[in-house]
C-alpha cells in the first residue's frame, strides 16, 4: 500500500520578506507534497500580503506545477502560444543562445488586453544561465499611493486600452509564436481597464497601467495620452517600489498580477533560459 505523505503544517512555513516594497521568501514547503488547507489559506494570505513569493528547490513536473496553480486559482491557457505538449495550460518561455530579444522582456502586468485578466502567474525556472536573467518586480499599490491626491482623483475618473499588438511587447513574442503559434496568434486583442483598479480580495486601489500593453487613455487619442502615460510608465518603475529575483534551477515565483508588475532583464546574450509558466483566471478589473 502506498503511503501519501502528510500535508505540511501551516506553521513550518517562514515567511522572509526581501525588500521593502514588496517580496517573500516562503520556506519550509515542498510544492510536490499536496498542501493542507491551511498552508495553502497561509500561502495565499502571504501572496495578498507580499505580491509575489519565491520558492526554492522545488522539481515540479508538469503535472505538479499545474497540481500547485489549481490551490491557488484556475489554470488559463495563454492566447497566443500552444502550451507544452499534453499540457495547453503550461507555456515555455524561452530565450535560446542565438537569440536577442527575451519572451516578455518590458514592464508588463500579463495580459491586461484580456477582458478579464488573469489573476496571478506561476513560473518555474527549468534551465537558467550562470548569471543574468533576474527578474524584476514593482509594488502598484505602493505606485498608486505615492502619487499626489490630485492626480489620484484625475485618474480615477480614466480608463486606458491595453492592445496586444504593441510594438515593442509584441517584439518580445515573435520567436515563441513562431516555434509554437497558436490558431489566431495574428489576431489583436483589446480591452479597455480602470487605471486605478480596486483588487476584489483586498479592496486597495494599484495603478492599473503597463509601457507594454497600455496604448492611451478611453476617449483619447494616442498622441493625447502619451505625456501623462509616460509619466506613469516613469513613476511605477521607481527602485523604491521593486525587487529583484535572481533564479535557480527549480526556483518558483507566484505573483498577484492584479497589483504587481515584473520585467525579466535581458542580460545574458548567448545563454540559454527556459521557464514553464501557468496563469490563474482573473476577473474583469474594476
Amino acid at each position: 500500500m502506498t503511503v501519501r505523505p502528510s500535508p505540511r503544517s501551516a506553521n513550518d512555513i517562514r515567511v522572509n520578506p526581501v525588500a521593502g516594497a514588496l517580496g517573500a521568501d516562503v520556506d519550509g514547503v515542498d510544492l510536490c507534497r499536496p498542501l493542507g488547507t491551511e498552508t495553502a489559506a497561509r500561502i495565499r494570505r502571504a501572496l495578498l500580503d507580499h505580491l509575489v513569493l519565491f520558492f526554492r528547490d522545488q522539481e515540479l513536473t508538469p503535472d505538479a506545477l499545474l497540481a500547485v496553480a489549481r490551490q491557488f486559482g484556475t489554470p488559463i491557457e495563454y492566447p497566443f502560444v500552444t502550451g507544452i505538449e499534453g499540457y495547453p495550460e503550461v507555456i515555455e518561455v524561452a530565450k535560446l543562445e542565438h537569440e536577442r530579444v527575451n519572451f516578455g522582456g518590458i514592464w508588463h502586468s500579463d495580459t491586461t488586453y484580456l477582458e478579464a485578466p488573469p489573476m496571478g502567474t506561476l513560473l518555474l525556472a527549468r534551465q537558467v544561465p550562470r548569471a543574468g536573467g533576474d527578474t524584476l518586480f514593482a509594488n502598484m499599490y505602493l505606485a498608486c499611493k505615492t502619487l499626489s491626491e490630485g492626480m489620484r482623483a484625475v485618474l480615477g475618473g480614466l480608463t486606458a486600452i491595453n492592445s496586444s499588438a504593441k510594438a515593442d511587447a509584441s517584439r518580445t513574442r515573435e520567436d515563441r509564436v513562431r516555434s509554437a503559434p497558436k490558431d489566431g496568434a495574428d489576431r489583436e486583442l483589446e480591452a479597455e481597464h480602470p487605471v486605478l483598479r480596486t483588487h476584489p480580495e483586498t479592496g486597495r486601489r494599484a495603478l492599473y497601467v503597463n509601457v507594454a500593453h497600455t496604448v492611451r487613455f478611453g476617449g483619447m487619442t494616442e498622441a493625447e495620452s502619451a505625456p501623462l502615460l509616460g509619466y506613469l510608465f516613469r513613476h511605477l518603475t521607481k527602485p523604491e517600489f521593486t525587487c529583484r529575483f535572481q533564479w535557480r534551477p527549480g526556483s518558483l515565483a507566484l505573483w498577484d498580477n492584479r497589483a504587481a508588475q515584473h520585467n525579466p532583464i535581458n542580460d545574458y546574450h548567448g545563454f540559454r533560459r527556459i521557464m514553464h509558466r501557468v496563469t490563474l483566471a482573473g476577473d474583469r478589473p474594476r
